[in-house]
């Protein structure tokens, strides 16, 4: 039962989110998109690339140096 308390909204939620996409896809296919608006969509998906494979090896890198290690401070 507590799976289906969550799964549910999230399932929902997903639903929408792809409704909502279908519906701005179709209302937006119409519009032609100028040469900065490329730009700026290859910007940001290089931007978001960037930081998501920063963040990626910052993890790695902590992990491998015992920087998420427990000490004995951190034991209750």
């Amino acid at each position: 039962m507590h799976r289906l308390i969550v799964f549910v909204p999230l399932i929902a939620l997903l639903a929408a989110a792809l409704w909502f996409a279908a519906r701005a896809w179709n209302y937006f296919a119409s519009v032609p998109m100028p040469a900065y608006g490329y730009w700026a969509l290859g910007g940001g998906i290089l931007f978001s690339l960037l930081i998501g494979c920063g963040l990626m090896a910052l993890v790695f890198y902590s992990s491998r140096h015992g920087y998420d290690d427990l000490d004995g401070r951190d034991r209750g």
